[in-house]
């Protein structure tokens, strides 16, 4: 079976779907690789060191395409435009990359009316099964220790208490709100920082992991549960979103740093920090708006750039786990590895959608959109 590795598009994506370790593995486990010249290059992993794995470099996407049973992404294939990608696919290929369906819902349209049968990372189940292939988690550490470090050259303020000649500077106060994968690793970066670490989640469950990594845990109760399972959080009731927005007017006003990372099913950034508490904050504080690509947790955010208001900087940052390529690519692709590898037997990639991985990571097959919210949204559209 051959796979090919697209060249990256999207501006600001230095990301490659498989790096040459994982190409050596899985040429050694009987695939064949094609991968695009210039793949890896933003990377800093060169076409000569994807040769010496086995893998064919080509010159061209069609050919990189043709004759695969599996494209590797990472992000949605482009569908207009000088390089139309998903003009390249023919029936009964696969794909598999981070295709944010919900986001996307026509690109997953066309793909289905190709005949593609395309598999979604972010769709993955999050199960112990499935954690080697959670690209979610891979790059949501990426967000959450950048994400610190962007807020940390940002502040006004040393993050460590410093004792000096000069008296002492007292440790900057840093609020996280959302408590997964990036919102842990942001409390245990800005640990190590020397920062003072609060942290919230609409999840009670989470407290016990928010005090394990260094952070005091600031929380309310709630009426009703906002876990929605396998990880993710579900919006509050009208009662107890009243009660959140009081604790984070006064959490946000006694703090230099606040980062978001809040996410509705893994794709929706809840309003949290409206303008009128930006402008409670303390002057020269930071807000790190980590949902950024889901549309921010903050009421002042704008998406890939820095606002300021009442001396108040917000953060947007977009793809932050583009600003580290290799190792980004690097945990990318393991997963991608351990995605092939799962369902490879007897030289033979074992397609079969009733296992509850496939079943679940599936957005589109046989000619038809199988992921359930994508499909409302385009039934909705009039599609």
């Amino acid at each position: 079976m051959k796979l090919a590795v697209l060249r990256e598009t999207a501006a600001g994506e230095r990301r490659v779907a498989l790096v040459p370790e994982s190409v050596k593995k899985l040429t050694a486990a009987g695939f064949s690789v094609g991968v695009e010249a210039g793949a890896g290059e933003s990377a800093y992993f060169s076409d000569e060191l994807y040769s010496a794995a086995g893998a064919t470099i080509e010159a061209s996407p069609a050919k990189v395409v043709d004759g695969a049973g599996m494209v590797l992404k990472i992000g949605i294939p482009t569908s207009d435009g000088p390089r139309n990608e998903i003009d390249l696919f023919q029936s009964g290929q696969m794909l598999l990359g981070s295709l944010m369906p919900t986001r996307n819902p026509r690109v997953i349209l066309a793909l289905a009316e190709r005949g593609v049968t395309a598999f979604s990372t972010d769709a993955i189940p999050r199960t112990t099964r499935a954690q080697a292939m959670d690209t979610l988690s891979s790059m949501a550490n990426i967000v959450g220790y950048k994400g610190i470090l962007l807020g940390a050259i940002e502040l006004a303020k040393y993050c460590p208490m410093f004792m000096t000649a000069a008296g002492t500077i007292f440790p900057a106060k840093i609020f996280v709100i959302g408590a997964g994968v990036a919102g842990l690793q942001a409390i245990a970066t800005g640990k190590r920082l020397g920062g003072q670490m609060f942290a919230t989640d609409v999840r009670p469950e989470v407290k016990e992991q928010i005090e394990s990594v260094g952070a005091k845990y600031v929380g309310i109760e709630l009426a009703q549960s906002a876990s929605a399972g396998g990880g993710y959080a579900k919006e509050l009731s009208d009662e107890d979103k009243a009660r959140q927005r009081e604790m984070l007017v006064q959490q946000c006003a006694v703090s230099d740093m606040v980062v978001t990372t809040a996410l509705i099913g893994g794709v929706f950034a809840p309003k949290l920090i409206t303008a009128e508490m930006v402008r409670k904050m303390k002057p020269g504080s930071v807000i790190v708006d980590l949902a950024a690509e889901g549309g921010g947790n903050c009421e002042l955010t704008k998406p890939g750039t820095t606002v300021v208001d009442s001396n108040v900087k917000i953060l947007g940052p977009l793809n932050i786990p583009s600003s580290m390529p290799s190792d980004a690519s690097t945990l990318w692709s393991r997963n991608m590895l351990n995605f092939l590898m799962a369902f490879w037997k007897d030289k033979k990639f074992n397609l079969d959608m009733n296992d509850d991985i496939l079943k679940g990571a599936a957005v589109a097959h046989a000619g038809e959109v199988t992921h359930a919210k994508t499909k409302e949204l385009l039934q909705t559209a009039g599609v």
